[in-house]
C-alpha cells in the first residue's frame, strides 16, 4: 500500500464524523476486508481516498435499509449479484417488519386504554355481557380506587387482550360458580368440608381471570363480600345469607391451609 501525506486522504476520525459511523465500525470493516483505506501515512495511519469514501457511503446506505454486512459485500464486489432482486427481498422483509410494528402499535394502544379504562368494551357490550344491573362507571371508579396497585396492572394487562367473547366466557364461569355456591348452601354444605374447599378453590381459579388471587387475598375478599353492601346485596340476591356463608367457607379453607383469617392481609 503506497504511503501518502495527510492531504491525500481522510483519517478514520474524519470519516467517522462525515458519515456518522463509529471509529470502531470503520476498524471492523477494515479488519474483515469490507472497506479498507487505500492509503497510509508514513507513520502508518489509515487514510481514506475519495473512492474509499464512496464505497463507505454505499455501505452506510445499505445498512440503513437493513442489509447485513454479509449481504452488502456481494452487492459491492460480485458483478453477478442480482442487486434489484436483493433489494426487493429486503423491501419485502421491511414490509413484514412494518406490519409487525403496526400490530405492536395497536397492542400498545389497547394496553394504554386498558390501564386507563379497565374494560375495552362499549357500554352496550358491558350491559349485554354483565347484565342490566351493571354500571359502566364501575371500571373507572375501580381505577380511581385501585389504579396504583399491582392487581390493577395485572387486570389491565389481561383486559388488553380480551374481547367480548372472552369476557362473556369469564362472566359465564363466574355465574356458574355463584349458582353452585347457592346450591351448596341450600344443600347444607358445611364450611371446612371437602366440597366447600373445592368451591373455594374454584373461586380462586375463576377469579384469576382478573388477577392472581392468594388465599390471604381471598380471605380479604370474603370479608368485603360480607361487609360491603354493594357485594353483599349481590350475593344475598342469589340466596339469602350467601354473602356470610361464602365468607365462612373461605375462612375455613384458609385455616385448613395454616392461615388465620382474623389476621390475614392483602398479600
Amino acid at each position: 500500500m503506497p504511503d501518502a501525506t495527510d492531504a491525500d486522504g481522510l483519517t478514520v476520525g474524519q470519516v467517522s464524523t462525515r458519515l456518522g459511523v463509529t471509529v470502531r465500525a470503520l476498524h471492523h470493516w477494515d479488519e474483515i476486508g469490507l472497506a479498507r483505506p487505500s492509503l497510509r501515512t508514513a507513520a502508518g495511519y489509515r487514510l481514506y481516498t475519495a473512492g474509499d469514501l464512496e464505497r463507505l457511503h454505499r455501505i452506510v446506505v445499505y445498512r440503513e435499509i437493513g442489509l447485513g454486512l454479509d449481504r452488502i459485500r456481494p452487492i459491492l464486489d460480485d458483478p453477478a449479484t442480482d442487486v434489484p432482486g436483493a433489494l426487493r427481498a429486503q423491501r419485502a422483509q421491511v414490509a413484514e417488519r412494518i406490519d409487525r410494528l403496526k400490530q405492536l402499535g395497536v397492542g400498545l394502544d389497547r394496553m394504554i386504554d386498558a390501564h386507563e379504562r379497565g374494560l375495552l368494551l362499549t357500554a352496550e357490550q358491558q350491559a349485554e355481557i354483565f347484565g342490566p344491573r351493571w354500571n359502566p362507571d364501575w371500571p373507572a371508579q375501580a381505577r380511581q380506587r385501585y389504579g396504583d396497585t399491582t392487581q390493577w396492572l395485572q387486570y389491565a394487562e389481561r383486559s388488553a387482550s380480551r374481547g367480548p367473547e372472552e369476557w362473556q366466557a369469564i362472566t359465564d364461569a363466574m355465574t356458574g360458580l355463584e349458582r353452585a355456591l347457592g346450591d351448596a348452601m341450600d344443600a347444607g354444605v358445611a364450611p371446612g368440608s371437602p366440597e366447600a374447599g373445592r368451591l373455594v378453590e374454584r373461586h380462586r381459579e375463576v377469579f384469576a381471570s382478573y388477577f392472581p388471587l392468594t388465599r390471604r387475598m381471598q380471605v380479604c375478599l370474603g370479608r368485603m363480600y360480607e361487609a360491603d353492601p354493594g357485594f353483599s346485596v349481590h350475593y344475598d340476591g342469589i340466596r339469602a345469607g350467601l354473602a356470610s356463608w361464602f365468607r365462612r367457607i373461605i375462612d375455613a379453607d384458609a385455616r385448613a391451609h395454616g392461615i388465620d383469617p382474623d389476621t390475614a392481609t392483602w398479600e
